[in-house]
């Protein structure tokens, strides 16, 4: 452990049992004498060394509070969360081992402790929060994901267009791995933003398919790219643009923030409320451990979304809602699939359909896109994510259609949208959109409506 890191610091450490009381005490003075200021420990089981450990490590106090942990792990993190609060520390460093605690109760630790904007560090890690800086000045939503692919930029163009149809007069500030060098303020009302003019950004070396180009195409709504390199295990950006993006909202005539993130990235920036999207397919432990519960802890509602077979069975679906219950009994949970509409008229057209969705959809998907909107699908790639691969299918594809009905994701412009203008199809972008089928909300549009309108009384999520 690094001694710089904790001079002039308040610490507040966690202890165990199984360490003899002698030691622990000669420890917490060594951090003492580092420059450090020792306000609390918290003793989190163990009886190893000796009976009552924690009598033993009372005795001789120096000036410290000392907490005892309770009948469960649960009990203990409610216990820690009142003690830090206590004691106003600033550091928590932990001095337990294993069998008292295990990787996962750290991560339960350093979530609740990150949640609190407070440093969890060990013998050779330290887990810092992620930034929430105060910056914007008008009610606000961030809406995270817990991964890539879980369809976050799908479900934030759903809610853009509800808030929009609604008069919260929404801009969205978007981060993305492929977006501008500096903050680009889009507003749809004063471009023609079509396919060829998407082509023209790709062509000139942008990447046009950036999600702040299908925000501001798909939602029709004012939107700020920005972009971010690297994601921390907790969601914080190696190097990000998006506080300079989120300023310029301040500027603006619009009513309402939507701050969206990137995978599992998070925006540096605080908002009122908060809405995260989870992938129905993820592990079980992506989301309720690691640091899922952080992102979970953060939200205010969660979208589970592509609930359904063959991406995930009915079992698979309600071991999540259940994993996230049983974390957070009065979370509000929505449980979603992606339907297809497009960006434009495709009745009577033989269409060649381009996504990012999984393989298994491709049946699903095509049919459901002929019933509904009275055409023929006459291929399907979901390689978008693949240049290579979309290349072969479109060479093939494209020759027996009229249309390209694409995502705005990843090669759908530079490499799908290019090839269908070469070969003379129209183009017509598609939205994901969301569709409630479970959980413990009746109506999704309601309970994202009733959520923003309570971001004007506005807690800095």
């Amino acid at each position: 452990m690094d001694n710089e890191s904790i001079k002039g610091k308040k610490l507040f450490c966690l202890v165990d049992g199984e360490h003899y009381p002698s030691v622990t005490k000669l420890t917490l003075k060594e951090l003492e004498k580092s420059g450090a200021n020792v306000v609390g420990i918290l003793f989190i089981g163990g009886t190893e060394k000796v009976e009552n450990a924690a009598e033993e490590l009372k005795s001789g106090r120096d000036g410290y509070r000392i907490y005892t942990g309770g009948d469960s792990f649960q009990d203990t993190l409610n216990i820690l969360g009142k003690a830090v609060e206590d004691t106003h520390c600033d550091i928590v460093v932990d001095l337990s081992d294993e069998p008292v605690i295990n990787y996962d109760d750290r991560f339960r630790i350093a979530s609740l402790l990150l949640y609190k904007k407070l440093i969890y560090m060990g013998a050779d890690f330290q887990f810092l929060p992620p930034r929430r800086e105060k910056i914007l000045n008008k009610p606000s939503l961030s809406i995270i994901g817990t991964g890539k692919r879980v369809g976050k930029t799908a479900v934030s163009v759903t809610i853009a267009r509800l808030l929009d149809k609604k008069g919260f007069d929404p801009v969205v500030v978007a981060m993305g791995r492929g977006g501008p060098p500096e903050p680009e303020v889009i507003v749809p009302d004063e471009l023609e933003i079509n396919a060829d003019f998407l082509i023209d950004i790709a062509q000139k070396g942008g990447h046009a398919a950036s999600d702040y180009w299908e925000d501001a195409v798909l939602a029709g709504v004012p939107t700020i790219g920005c972009r971010r390199c690297g994601g921390g295990m907790a969601g914080s950006p190696v190097l990000s643009n998006v506080r300079e993006g989120a300023e310029r909202t301040n500027e603006m005539p619009q009513h309402f923030v939507i701050m969206e993130g990137s995978g599992p990235t998070l925006p540096p920036v605080a908002t009122d409320v908060s809405l995260v999207v989870v992938g129905a397919a993820q592990p079980l432990r992506y989301v309720t451990g690691f640091f899922g519960e952080y992102r979970l802890m953060r939200s205010d509602l969660v979208v589970v979304t592509m609930c359904e077979s063959p991406l995930a069975s009915r079992d698979k679906v309600k071991q999540m809602e259940k994993g996230i219950t049983g974390l957070f009994p009065e979370m509000d949970i929505a449980l979603t699939v992606f339907r297809p509409e497009p960006h434009g008229d495709i009745a009577g057209k033989k269409v060649f359909m381009a996504s990012t969705a999984n393989p298994v959809m491709k049946d699903k998907l095509s049919g459901y896109v002929e019933e509904t909107y009275n055409c023929s699908v006459v291929g399907i790639s979901t390689r978008l994510s693949n240049r290579k691969e979309l290349r072969r299918d479109l060479e093939t594809g494209l020759k027996r259609a009229d249309v390209l009905l694409t995502e705005i994701k990843a090669a759908s412009i530079d490499v799908a949208a290019m090839a269908a203008k070469e070969q003379g199809c129209d183009i017509v972008f598609m939205h994901n959109k969301s569709v409630l089928i479970g959980g413990n909300v009746e109506n999704l549009e309601q309970t994202v409506f009733d959520l923003c309108r309570s971001a004007y009384k506005g807690d800095g999520k």
